[in-house]
């Protein structure tokens, strides 16, 4: 296929697709996903080998969040019976750390629900990095606390911070339509100063919302625009009590199509299956492999996620290797324009001159009626269960 053979290319060389390419990508057959599997896979297997990396969430507080985020379990006024609990201690997060971080982990995520943060909450959560890198020497820590003010970003670097997590989520144009508490500018402005403080940046989407092929172009080209080291696709997972908990628009070929188009626009950041990824790539979890170089271990925010053990096999059966703590995430050119992450090299974490590419959260909720039929799916509400265990409980993990 004409079109596969020219996105390797362009992916071995930075190239930008096409918008009309990166569109046609996600309108290929099920008859052809293996070979865009393959291409896409090419290009994986170019700038990041065999490798997987690990990442591991910390939900240092959960629910009470005054925003109304359409998709998201811990919305203003959602009831959805996730856990509820104010900030974990320093000591609780870290111990809540270590358990990913023995399960093969390299980087420990820790969220915080809320708009953003107070300075005393940043003070809060440079503590917990603090904790978590004196009992973890080469831990990767990336913050994700919402909409950042001046100087915030700043104070967390200093504070040991090696990324900062802020998802666009969804188009530009259909932002609105999921969220009115906040706009997209906002996203972008905290993406921004993530970048402008030397921190690694940390953006993508989530997929399923009823979202059209064009709004899922949109977003990946913003996010390439931006230029974040990392790029989490969330696939909306459907929680009963939310405003989408009926939206379920995905199949397994339409999510390896999503990864392959974002790795064709993305070629050469980290590229990360994030939420959702059991729910609805399912028994394919291990063909994302090929285009995905890295996933989230164990369990997410709120809902319960594929046991570690059961990764850990997956990633071995699949012909792959977890990356170690001592091997450097990005290709080398990224990594030495900003010093490698975890480096507070003045530049940050990435090459900015290709204008790269960076995200829980996803596409927008107008879809064509075209769309949504071509892509129903059965709802696998069975596969949807929320967290009970981990943070914030007295319950061990399932890293």
């Amino acid at each position: 296929m004409d079109l596969l053979n020219t996105l390797v290319d362009k992916g071995l060389r930075r190239e930008l697709p096409t918008r009309e390419e990166a569109l046609a990508v996600l309108a290929t057959s099920d008859d052809d996903l293996l070979d865009v599997v393959a291409a896409a896979g090419k290009v994986r297997r170019h700038w990041f080998g065999r490798r997987v990396k690990l990442n591991y969430l910390v939900n240092l507080k959960s629910g009470l969040c005054p925003e109304d985020c359409s998709y998201c379990s811990q919305r203003l006024g959602s009831d959805t019976g996730i856990l509820k609990y104010t900030w974990l201690k320093p000591e609780q997060a870290s111990q809540a750390a270590a358990a990913g971080l023995a399960g093969g982990a390299k980087r420990v995520c820790l969220v915080a629900s809320g708009r953003g943060p107070t300075d005393r909450d940043v003070d809060r959560v440079a503590g917990t990095i603090k904790a978590i890198k004196e009992q973890n020497e080469g831990v990767e820590v990336c913050a994700c606390l919402g909409l950042l003010s001046d100087g915030q970003a700043e104070r967390l670097r200093e504070a040991g911070a090696d990324a900062y997590n802020h998802n666009l989520n969804t188009s530009e144009s259909t932002y609105g339509e999921i969220t009115t508490t906040h706009t997209y500018a906002d996203r972008v402005d905290t993406v921004t100063k993530a970048h402008a403080a030397g921190l690694s940046a940390c953006s993508g989407l989530i997929a399923g919302m009823g979202e059209t092929d064009e709004d899922l172009v949109d977003v990946v080209f913003s996010l390439r625009e931006l230029d974040p080291d990392s790029v989490p696709v969330n696939f909306l997972i459907p929680v009963e009590g939310t405003p989408l908990a009926k939206e379920w628009n995905l199949t397994p070929q339409r999510c390896l199509r999503i990864l392959a188009m974002v790795r064709f626009v993305c070629p050469d950041v980290e590229v990360r299956i994030a939420g959702g990824r059991e729910v609805h790539l399912r028994t394919m979890q291990p063909l994302a492999l090929n285009l995905a170089n890295s996933i989230f271990l164990g369990d997410y925010l709120t809902t319960e996620g594929q046991a570690g053990k059961a990764d850990l096999e997956m990633i071995a059966d699949a012909g792959f290797e977890v990356e170690g703590a001592d091997q450097v995430t990005l290709p080398e050119h990224r990594a030495t324009a900003g010093g490698g992450c975890g480096s507070h090299a003045e530049s940050g974490c990435g090459s900015h001159e290709d204008a790269g590419c960076g995200s829980h959260a996803g596409g927008g909720v107008c879809g064509t009626a075209a769309a949504a039929t071509a892509t129903a799916t059965e709802a696998r509400t069975d596969l949807v269960a929320v967290r009970r265990r981990g943070a914030g409980t007295d319950l061990a993990p399932n890293a």
